[in-house]
């Protein structure tokens, strides 16, 4: 199989929610343990088929899941336990794609491991354990998983399947057409001084072009999400990236914003918060052909009205409720059975005294007592 490797970048079941997060991967020991790239792993995760997860024994369980939980929000962004864009899919699936995790950078095993790779693998970027913060995904500063995980899937899925709007050579695609616009102007290196007129100002020398381009994606890929919307973390990326905001983004650069709202490309719009476990199961027959799931809300961000949907079979016990980040419970929005297995539940962002929550991450729960599903859903004001 074919390797592809544009560049590097370097930087059990559900378990208790709130208290950890809820992850439905199970840690396998590695696949490949005669392999002279892979024999220094020691633990394996298949996320979806589409990424392959190797780590060092040293790294935590808790750690190498949370790795597994990202990826797989990335790819199924509506946690329906499918890949959104199925031509991504079918590219990480070709190229195989691997995700490393090594102890540290400077250890034998990251020599050993490149020297050994040759072409059994798609390699996007790798992570190393002190990047890894399953307390706080995506944040600035803490946890690079978010930002390793999407360098892998932009250079091994979507590099490769839409280059009109995703390669990284100059005036190749939409993506470095907008970079250029956004630098203030095309520079193959890194001009010093920025003009004044850039908003995206990357200044790691070692970077070049393409890898710009690269980390370019990155940036407006999780601005959108308002990963970085928060006045501590627009501060420390300003002399990088001034527009932090999913507002700022939207007014700012108009053509990323276009291209990474556009729902026809498909990339997700959710930041990952670490949590993944697939919303459907079956338990129906012949005579109840319903099966539980709990679908996406919409819309998602909300305000002042979402409506969830949901499947259960027929005449099962079953509630769904609205819960705060800590895990209490704000809002039963149904409890009880219904003769119709399909429903959808409107949420107007009142708790159950009918006073208006604040803005902020909730969850909703569909609960019975051979089923637990929980999804994510943000209240803006």
């Amino acid at each position: 199989m074919k390797s592809q490797s544009h560049f590097i970048f370097l930087a059990l079941f559900p378990i208790i929610l709130f208290s950890q997060n809820e992850v439905c991967f199970e840690i396998e020991d590695n696949p490949n343990p005669n392999h002279p790239a892979f024999s220094i792993f020691s633990k394996y995760v298949n996320v979806l088929d589409c990424i392959h997860i190797y780590a060092e024994s040293n790294i935590s369980d808790e750690k190498v899941l949370h790795v597994a939980a990202v990826a797989a929000e990335l790819l199924d962004n509506n946690e329906d336990g499918i890949a959104d864009d199925p031509f991504i899919e079918a590219s990480l699936i070709e190229l195989n794609t691997i995700m490393p995790v090594f102890q540290s950078e400077n250890g034998n095993s990251i020599d050993t491991f490149f020297d050994n790779l040759e072409d059994d693998g798609c390699l996007g970027a790798v992570l190393f354990r002190n990047e890894i913060d399953p307390s706080q995904p995506g944040h600035w500063g803490d946890d690079a998983t978010v930002e390793e995980v999407l360098h892998t899937i932009n250079s091994c899925g979507h590099v490769e399947v839409y280059p009109s709007l995703y390669a990284l050579e100059p005036n190749s695609s939409d993506l470095t057409d907008a970079m250029d616009m956004a630098r203030g102007g095309q520079f193959i290196t890194i001009p010093d001084p920025y003009p004044d007129e850039a908003w995206y100002h990357y200044d790691d020398w070692t970077c070049e072009y393409d890898c710009m381009a690269m980390e370019y994606l990155y940036w407006c890929i999780v601005t959108n999400m308002g990963i970085w919307a928060d006045g501590e973390t627009c501060s420390g990326i300003a002399n990088e990236w001034e527009p932090c905001t999913p507002e700022l983004f939207e007014s700012t650069d108009t053509l990323m914003f276009n291209l990474v709202t556009n729902p026809e490309n498909k990339l997700p719009q959710l930041a990952p918060d670490g949590n993944y476990c697939p919303t459907s199961i079956n338990i129906s027959n012949g005579m109840n052909p319903y099966k539980f799931q709990l679908a996406a809300a919409y819309p998602n961000p909300f305000n002042p009205t979402t409506f969830i949907s949901y499947e259960v079979p027929v005449g099962m016990q079953f509630t769904i409720g609205i819960f705060d980040i800590t895990g209490k419970l704000v809002k039963t929005l149904i409890s009880g059975k219904q003769s119709v297995g399909q429903g959808i539940v409107r949420w107007d962002g009142q708790n159950d005294d009918q006073i208006i929550l604040p803005s902020g991450v909730y969850f909703y729960r569909l609960s019975s007592a051979d089923f637990t599903a929980t999804r994510k859903i943000v209240l803006l004001k």
